[in-house]
C-alpha cells in the first residue's frame, strides 16, 4: 500500500468512527494534497494539466480552512457574483466528488438513505446529505442554488435550510429566452447581490462585476482556442482532467487567475506532438475512479477525450455593460436549460465543428434529464452520422458501476471507430 493510500485508509476510518471530530483531517488531507500537487505533479499530466490540478486542489483546501470565505452552490450558481464579495463558491457535487476521493461516498449514501433519502435521488446529493448529517462537513452561513436541469438541487437546499438553518437563495431560471425572462432572473440576481452585502458586510460595486464579465468573455475565447488545439495535439491528461477543467469553468471563471491557466494550456498545447489517434467526445458526468475508462483514456495514445459538454455550456460573449443581463443570458441559454431535443441540436453542431470520431454520452444513476435524454441524442447523432454510445453507470457510487459490463460496450464501441464504421451507435 503507498503512502497516499494508507492516508486515505486511515481518514476513511477516522470519518466513519468519528465522524464528528474528522473535519479537520479531512481539510488537512486537502491541503497536503495541494502540496503534493504543487510540488509533486503527477508526471503522467501535461503541464497545463498538472497546474489545473493544483489550481482546483487548492479552491477546495484554501476555501474550507477558512471560516466565512465561501457559500455552497450547485454547479450553475453564478459565482462571478460570488467573486464580487470575496467569496468562493463550493458545488455540493464537486464537493461529493472531493469527498469519494477518501472512498467515503458509500459510507454518506448509507447515512442518507437510513435517514429516509430515496435512493432514486442522485448520489452526488446523496453524498452531500449523508456527510453533512454524519457530522464530516461543517456547514456555511449561505448557499445559492439554480433551478437548472436538476430537479434535486432545491429539495437538497431546502432540506439543509430545514434541517441545518443554512440560509440560501433559490435562483428561478425560465425555459425560453425573451427580454421578460432575462429581465426577471437579472432582478433575482440583483437581489441576490443585496442578501451578499447584508451577509458579509462588504457592499457590492457593479465595476467589479463587469470585470469579472470581461475575464470570463476572455476566458471562453482561450478555451475555444484549446479545444480546436486538443483536435491536433496529443495533450497528456486523465478522466479527472476534464473534470477539473468542467469545475473551472463553473467555480473560477471570471478570475484572472483561471484566465491565465487557460492561456497557458493555449500555449502549452502548442508544444506537443501532432495527435493522430480518435477523438471522442464525451457528454454528461465523468466517472473519473471507473478502471476501464482510466485504462482506454488516461494518457492513451490511441483515444482522446475532448472535454465534456459541460466544459463548454455556453458559447456566447456577454454584454459587459448590462453585467446582470448578461449573466441571466447565460443561464437561461446553457446548455442545460430547456428541452434535450434543444441540447441534442447543439451536441451535433459541436461534435460536426469539432470533427470527432465518436460520442460517449454517461447516463449517471438517478439523473432523469440524462437517462430521458440520452436516446434523443442518440437519434440526433445517428442523422449526423456520428457512432455514440450510451454508458450506464454512476458518477460517484462505485457500487452502481459495473465494469465489465462497461469494459464490455466499450471496447465493441472502440472497435467499431477504429474500424471507420462512422455511422453506427450502441
Amino acid at each position: 500500500m503507498s503512502a497516499v493510500d494508507t492516508v486515505i485508509e486511515f481518514i476513511r476510518k477516522q470519518a466513519m468512527e468519528h465522524p464528528e471530530k474528522s473535519w479537520g483531517k479531512i481539510t488537512a488531507g486537502f491541503k497536503a494534497n495541494k502540496i503534493k500537487t504543487k510540488f509533486l505533479p503527477n508526471k503522467n499530466l501535461s503541464k497545463g494539466y498538472q497546474q489545473l490540478e493544483n489550481m482546483m486542489m487548492s479552491l477546495i483546501a484554501d476555501s474550507l480552512g477558512k471560516e466565512n470565505s465561501y457559500v455552497w452552490g450547485n454547479i450553475f450558481a453564478p459565482c462571478e457574483i460570488m467573486n464580487c464579495f470575496n467569496l468562493k463558491t463550493i458545488s455540493i457535487e464537486c464537493m461529493s466528488c472531493y469527498l469519494s476521493g477518501y472512498h467515503l461516498e458509500d459510507f454518506f449514501i448509507d447515512w442518507a438513505q437510513d435517514l429516509g433519502i430515496a435512493p432514486t435521488l442522485c448520489s452526488y446529493h446523496k453524498t452531500f446529505v449523508g456527510a453533512v448529517e454524519s457530522g464530516v462537513v461543517k456547514v456555511p452561513s449561505y448557499a445559492i442554488t439554480t433551478s437548472l436541469t436538476c430537479d434535486g438541487n432545491l429539495n437538497t437546499f431546502r432540506y439543509f435550510q430545514k434541517t441545518k438553518g443554512v440560509p440560501f437563495t433559490l435562483l428561478d431560471v425560465p425555459y425560453e429566452k425573451d427580454e421578460a425572462s432575462i429581465q426577471y432572473l437579472a432582478d433575482q440576481m440583483r437581489e441576490l447581490t443585496q442578501r451578499l452585502s447584508e451577509q458579509t458586510g462588504i457592499p457590492f460595486q457593479e465595476e467589479m462585476l463587469r470585470e469579472q464579465i470581461h475575464i470570463e468573455n476572455e476566458t471562453r475565447k482561450e478555451l475555444k482556442k484549446f479545444l480546436k488545439l486538443l483536435m491536433i495535439h496529443r495533450y497528456p491528461g486523465q478522466i479527472i482532467s476534464y473534470l477539473y477543467l468542467m469545475m473551472g469553468m463553473h467555480l473560477l471563471i471570471g478570475t484572472k487567475e483561471f484566465l491565465e491557466l487557460v492561456r497557458f494550456l493555449v500555449k502549452d498545447i502548442q508544444t506537443y506532438e501532432k495527435f493522430e489517434g480518435k477523438k471522442i467526445l464525451w457528454v454528461h458526468l465523468l466517472p473519473y475512479y471507473q478502471e476501464s475508462l482510466q485504462e482506454y483514456f488516461n494518457g492513451n495514445n490511441e483515444y482522446q477525450l475532448i472535454p465534456s459538454d459541460m466544459v463548454l455550456d455556453y458559447t456566447g460573449i456577454l454584454d459587459e455593460e448590462h453585467p446582470f443581463e448578461a449573466l441571466a443570458e447565460k443561464t437561461i441559454e446553457n446548455l442545460y436549460n430547456g428541452s434535450y431535443a434543444h441540447k441534442a441540436e447543439i451536441l451535433c453542431k459541436f461534435a460536426e465543428d469539432l470533427h470527432v470520431d465518436g460520442v460517449i454520452h454517461f447516463c449517471h444513476w438517478g439523473c432523469k434529464q440524462a437517462s430521458g435524454g440520452s436516446i434523443l441524442l442518440k437519434e440526433e447523432m445517428k442523422q449526423h452520422h456520428i457512432p455514440m454510445l450510451i454508458l450506464d453507470g454512476d458518477g460517484i457510487d462505485r457500487r452502481n458501476s459495473h465494469d465489465g459490463q462497461i469494459k464490455t460496450r466499450l471496447e465493441a464501441f472502440l472497435e467499431m471507430i477504429d474500424d471507420d464504421g462512422g455511422n453506427t451507435t450502441c
